[in-house]
């Protein structure tokens, strides 16, 4: 069918081909003749605008002339009598205005001056007027003299009301004909114009302008009501100084319809539809013609289509074709269905004991009960059966059915067969196969609740790890979402120490141990997770006034501490807890998480095995620290910490031998800082090596100013701190320097000196020994160090710290102490320095129980280098020492 489509389709088209073609000849003519139409009235509205502009223009043109003559006949006078009477002017003028025309008044200008007019009533104002003093009217009427012929000027206002063209004549007189003046004729335009067949009511629309010759301005001088259309028809009339342009339209203008164009277009239209309608009209029933063959032509190809698409099928489906007759009991069956139960060819009629008898034996009662109650009950027939063949090979058959009856009332059925035993062998290995997959995806669906538990859980405790966490805190983010939100980070105290001790395995028993102790103390609506090492987090949806999330802390604290028995060690523990709440809906769980760390950080900060709670307070001081440490870094960057110097004192002659350089952070703001205001932020920012470095920079830097204006400082002392040991390059900034061996002492804390000391840090102390660089012990008394590590480092000096110092002259066990540590330091070469000397009596005491130099603000507070360049000049602590002495004896 689809193949005939396309041909089919332009066969119809053809059909109409002539009556299509005969269509745009009809057309092409109607076109034409209308064009043709009103081409020709437009050429006739052409015409008789023409006709019409011209007749005006001859009247127009005749009055100005029969004017100008009038007058030309009164100037011929004049010039043979010029000095005729004013009665016999009179005379002769009031004979012109006897004549039809439209003059309004005549005037005579002896040399340019006005000397007689007619008629005088309405114009004595003009007697006497001089032409070449008059603006308006000097080139008119300098130009009559200049060219010597009559001049005709027009429209002119005139100043008396209207308007008029003026016709100016010169005037010869004399033997010599030599010039005598002007006579000037005023013609009224309004009059002249009517005269002339210029009125409202023209049969065409009419415009008149006027244009001097030396190019002046246009002025209009008549215009119809109706306006002029494109390409007017145009002719010109030239009175003298100015041409005088008349323009001529249809007064619809030239597209305007003539009224029987549109019986001219019907009758066209009435013309083309007789000639074109009995050829469509013929095509239509060729078309139709054709179709009805087409349609018989497709009937008969579709059927041979399906004939060959049904013997198709069957071949290749090899199914076989039966009917069985209920009145015969005979069955017609064709070459398949005789290969498929095994019938010799030779048999001619089949019954239906030929089809019961090929059945397996287990279907031959149910395939012949379906088929019975099909034929009774005259329904569709669909059933499967076996059948077994001659070489007892089994094959599986499917029969589909229908019953009719026959024109005579027979009754039918007709079906087909086809073997099926391939597509039940495959359905059986198919359902092998999907009883194999679906075990096989268990075990997959197994393995990946496995590798999906292990992702979100920690393989050494079981309990949620960081990502699950995460995920939790994802589905707590939806904003219609308000129950409360509560974090406890749990971080645990000692933890390592246990693996430094007893070894991670030990480690990983403790935590085991604690994750054991979380899901029994916290209730089962809870999240836990362990998020780090030894750190874990507790989710909670609760309700915070009902959870009593404090007392929870503290009782897992308590669970925790609780002691634990590994590989025969009883282990302890601690915990420090912090929690906080969500009290905004806008606070995000990432930001819960964020205080919860600072409370626990607080907790850690105030002695650890404790219990915090994020608050308003701790909130104030996260941002304060944030903004300290932003300041910090900025004060490195633009050197605004600065050494302050604290000399020392030999105990015997109270000389200077040393000054101490203490760092001190001079804020753009808030002026003067001590360390225990920026050190703490300094040390989590990891920036106190920079901050060593600085001061030791700046601490030689003024020690050799010093020496060049004359004060000799033996040692400086400079604090340096355990970052700042263990940098790689510290040695090679160091022996840059180019250090006078004696003239630096580096202070350590005791705390990392002594017993904390690894392998690296004591090397790097030997290095520094080894550049000449004294180690001089801080804080000495107030640490554990041992002596055997004293003995190991051999500092040049130990420093007893001011707490020590302090209490010596009210406590007598406190000197005996004091007097230890000076006899330690003798009995191995060290000196002693004391510092936090308040009063000369403390002085007095060190000195007495062998203190080698003395440190305090009995003698000096820290101060800045040029107040300490001051201080060390003047030498005051000498006379304030002898005013002492004086007064005791």
């Amino acid at each position: 069918m689809n193949t005939r489509n396309a041909p089919l389709r332009f066969k119809r088209f053809g059909y109409f081909i002539p009556a299509i073609a005969a269509t745009v000849a009809v057309v092409i003519a109607a076109f034409l003749a209308d064009a043709q139409k009103r081409r020709l009235e437009e050429e006739y509205r052409r015409s008789f605008t023409t006709e019409q502009l011209g007749l005006l223009r001859s009247r127009l043109q005749g009055n100005i002339l029969g004017n100008i003559k009038l007058v030309q006949g009164l100037v011929a006078t004049i010039e043979i009598e010029p000095n005729m009477a004013p009665a016999r002017f009179e005379d002769l003028a009031s004979r012109i205005f006897e004549d039809d025309h439209q003059l309004r008044s005549l005037a005579i200008a002896s040399d340019f001056v006005v000397s007689r007019v007619y008629p005088l009533h309405g114009n004595e104002a003009s007697l006497g007027l001089d032409y070449r003093k008059n603006e308006r009217q000097r080139a008119a009427a300098m130009q009559v003299k200049a060219q010597d012929r009559l001049i005709v000027t027009g429209p002119v206002d005139l100043v008396q009301g209207g308007r008029a063209v003026i016709a100016r004549y010169p005037i010869h007189s004399g033997p010599d004909d030599s010039f005598f003046g002007i006579a000037s004729a005023v013609i009224d335009l309004d009059q002249l114009l009517e005269s002339s067949g210029f009125q409202s009511d023209l049969e065409v629309a009419v415009s008149i302008s006027s244009r001097p010759h030396d190019g002046g301005e246009t002025k209009p001088v008549f215009r119809t009501n109706a306006a002029i259309d494109v390409d007017p028809v145009v002719m010109s009339i030239d009175i003298g100084h100015e041409a005088w342009t008349l323009s001529a339209s249809p007064i619809h203008g030239w597209g305007q319809r003539s009224d029987n164009l549109s019986l001219f277009r019907a009758g066209l239209a009435l013309l083309s539809t007789i000639i074109v309608l009995p050829m469509f009209w013929a095509g239509y029933l060729m078309r139709d013609r054709h179709r009805h063959i087409v349609i018989l032509q497709d009937r008969e190809d579709r059927l041979e289509t399906v004939s060959q698409r049904l013997q198709l099928a069957l071949d290749a489906s090899k199914v076989g074709v039966w009917e069985y007759d209920c009145e015969t009991k005979t069955l017609s069956w064709d070459a398949r269905m005789r290969e498929l139960y095994n019938v010799a060819p030779e048999q001619t009629i089949c019954r239906y004991e030929d089809w019961r008898d090929a059945l397996h034996p287990r279907d031959l009662e149910g395939a012949d009960r379906v088929f019975s109650k099909a034929l009774e009950a005259e329904e569709p027939y669909i059933t499967d059966f076996r059948v077994l063949g001659r070489d007892g090979r089994i094959r599986y058959i499917r029969a589909h059915g229908m019953t009719y009856r026959t024109s005579a009332g027979n009754k039918r059925i007709v079906g087909a067969n086809w073997d099926v035993t391939e597509d039940v062998q495959l359905q059986d290995e198919l359902l092998q196969s999907k009883l194999t997959a679906e075990a096989q995806n268990r075990e997959l669906e197994d393995a990946r609740s496995v590798v999906e538990h292990n992702s979100l859980h920690d393989s050494l405790t079981s309990l949620p790890n960081r990502r699950y966490l995460d995920h939790q805190l994802a589905l707590t983010r939806s904003s219609d979402d308000h129950r409360p939100l509560s974090l406890l980070h749990i971080d645990l105290d000692r933890f390592k120490d246990i693996n430094d001790t007893l070894g991670h395995a030990a480690g990983d028993e403790v935590l085991k141990h604690v994750a054991m102790v979380l899901r029994t103390e916290v209730p089962a609506e809870d999240f836990i997770a362990r998020i780090g090492g030894d750190e874990f987090v507790l989710l909670s949806r609760r309700d915070p006034a009902l959870a009593n999330f404090p007392l929870l802390s503290s009782q897992l604290i308590e669970a925790i501490s609780r002691p634990i028995a590994i590989e025969g060690h009883d282990c302890r523990i601690g915990a420090s807890v912090g929690f906080a709440i969500r009290h905004r809906s806008d606070e995000t769980p990432e930001q819960l998480l964020v205080n919860a760390d600072i409370a626990l950080y607080e907790a850690k900060r105030r002695g650890r095995n404790r219990v915090e709670a994020f608050n308003g307070e701790l909130r104030l001081r996260t941002v304060e620290v944030k903004r300290l440490s932003d300041e910090i870094l900025r004060g490195l960057e633009r050197g605004e910490f600065i050494p302050f110097f604290q000399p020392q004192f030999d105990a015997e002659t109270l000389e200077i031998v040393g000054v101490e350089a203490l760092a001190r952070w001079e804020h753009p703001t808030r002026g003067i800082l001590t360390p225990d205001v920026f050190l703490p932020v300094a040390e989590s920012l990891n920036v106190v090596a920079r901050l060593d470095e600085a001061i030791l920079q700046q601490a030689l830097f003024q020690a050799t100013r010093w020496e060049g204006q004359g004060l000799d400082i033996p040692c400086v002392s400079v604090n340096v701190s355990c970052q700042r040991l263990r940098e790689e390059n510290l040695i090679d900034k160091l022996r840059a320097m180019r250090i006078r061996p004696g003239a630096l002492t580096f202070e350590l804390l005791e705390s990392i000196s002594f017993d904390t000391a690894d392998e690296g840090l004591k090397q790097a102390i030997d290095n520094i020994k080894a550049l000449g660089i004294d180690i001089e012990l801080d804080d000495f008394g107030t640490g554990h160090a041992s002596i055997i590590s004293l003995l190991e480092l051999s500092p040049k000096r130990l420093k007893i710290d001011r707490r020590l110092v302090r209490p010596l002259l009210e406590s007598p066990a406190q000197q005996s102490l004091v007097r230890s540590i000076i006899d330690i330091g003798k009995v191995q070469g060290i000196e002693t320095v004391a510092e936090g000397v308040e009063t000369l009596a403390h002085a007095e005491l060190l000195r007495r129980l062998g203190c080698h130099v003395l440190q305090g603000y009995a003698f000096a507070k820290p101060m800045a280098a040029e107040d300490f360049l001051a201080f060390a000049k003047a030498r005051t602590w000498t006379a304030e020492r002898q005013r002492e002495q004086r007064a005791r004896t």
